[in-house]
């Protein structure tokens, strides 16, 4: 896979990057790649919640993965925005986006509230960002309300971070795409 590199000087807005793609597509595994380009300690922000076993093995499956000393993983399923400020002057990466707006559907939270609260604490950060999300955008129309207003909520969310991110790639098959911003 290739990597792109980020800007250590690059903080707040400028220094946050969305990473959009598809299950499997090699997006996280580009995330991680970033990230660990940076002097640790780096902070793995963790949304997904174990409601099965096969959920609970990929979650454990995810933190195996991650071998390189220096990286610690904070699980928050809902307040992304509050261990974002916490951890302000460390690297954070967030994975990922769509399973937080899954949380915060399941659980009825203020999508709104909570989006604009991450988007406040964004270009306050003084090291980079990087945020992981499914494109779920790309299929047809779900058959159901849940399906449709998950697809929709995970749409604006994501348009909204891109439009403040210094950097938005799209990746496929393991190759990444600039969206936005530039290739190091």
């Amino acid at each position: 896979m290739s990597v792109l590199s980020l800007n250590p000087t690059e903080t707040g807005a400028q220094g946050t990057v969305l990473i959009l793609g598809g299950a499997r597509s090699g997006k996280s595994g580009l995330a991680e790649a970033m990230l660990t380009a940076l002097p640790s300690p780096w902070i793995y922000l963790a949304t997904g919640r174990a409601f099965d076993a096969e959920m609970q093995e990929r979650i454990e499956h995810h933190k195996a993965s991650r071998t390189e000393q220096g990286w610690q993983t904070v699980e928050e399923p809902f307040d992304i925005a509050w261990v974002l400020k916490t951890y302000a002057h460390l690297p954070v990466l967030v994975d990922c986006l769509t399973l937080w707006v899954t949380n915060m559907l399941l659980d009825d939270q203020n999508i709104e509230e909570a989006t604009h609260r991450l988007l406040e604490v964004l270009p306050e950060r003084l090291a980079p960002t990087i945020l992981v999300g499914n494109e779920v955008g790309l299929g047809i129309v779900p058959e159901n309300a849940l399906a449709r207003r998950f697809r929709d909520e995970a749409g604006r969310l994501h348009q909204r971070i891109a439009a403040q991110a210094g950097q938005v790639v799209f990746v496929a098959a393991g190759l990444p795409l600039v969206l936005k911003g530039k290739a190091l």
